[in-house]
């Protein structure tokens, strides 16, 4: 069985049951005028893990393994986006508010949209999420469960929040999770340092974190 060198400790892994997700990686969050912007946060850390993030989506577009990209996005009434989300902190724009590229983080908006270098291609699983975790009110759940799928590779943003909230999700329901380290970030680098040390204690109790050369080396080799 082939193995991912990852930390804390090797994965095993079987090709025909892992999928990489890609987390939230749209233009609200790596762009000027967006979402993560009007937060207050440095967006450009958010850019500069595209050609990463990129050659991980190439590795496994190689490899024919299944790709799944998630949109964090809301109805335009808003009815999926409760008082508490959307109230929270004093951003500049808040979500369902007119900017630069459309309403923030309403689905079918501009912003809302992938980077155009990330953008799924056809038969990639796009789902759209109200929520931080990918599981949260969507059919994730299902559509790996018909797959097969046992192991999750995951990249994308940001680290602390909705990266890591669906690797937690995952485990609880029997995944081996899987971060590349490199294509994944937030806009506070030491968040990101304290998750990926989050994620590996206590034997890998959420799960296991590896380079993006690595995981597609891995792949390739199988």
């Amino acid at each position: 069985m082939p193995v991912f060198d990852a930390q804390p400790f090797a994965l095993p892994f079987r090709p025909e049951t892992t999928a990489l997700i890609v987390i939230d990686m749209q233009r609200d969050f790596a762009e000027p005028g967006g979402f993560g912007e009007s937060l207050g946060n440095d967006v450009s850390r958010v850019g500069a893990i595209v050609p990463t993030v990129r050659r991980l989506l190439d590795g496994f577009r190689a490899a024919g393994l299944p790709i799944i990209h998630t949109m964090e996005c809301h109805r335009p009434d808003l009815s999926d986006c409760p008082p508490a989300k959307r109230d929270r902190g004093d951003p500049a724009l808040r979500i369902g508010d007119a900017g630069p590229m459309g309403r923030i983080l309403i689905a079918g908006e501009p912003g809302t949209a992938i980077l155009d270098e990330l953008a799924p291609l056809p038969g990639e699983i796009v789902i759209e999420k109200p929520g931080k975790g990918a599981f949260h009110a969507t059919d994730l759940d299902d559509r790996l469960d018909t797959m097969g799928a046992e192991t999750l590779v995951f990249a994308g943003v940001t680290t602390e929040v909705c990266v890591q909230t669906t690797m937690r999700e995952a485990n609880d329901r029997g995944y081996h999770c899987l971060l590349a380290e490199d294509a994944t970030e937030s806009y506070f680098p030491h968040f990101k340092a304290a998750t990926l040390e989050m994620i590996i204690a206590q034997g890998a109790i959420v799960g296991w974190t590896a380079t993006t050369d690595g995981i597609v080396d891995a792949l390739a080799d199988r």
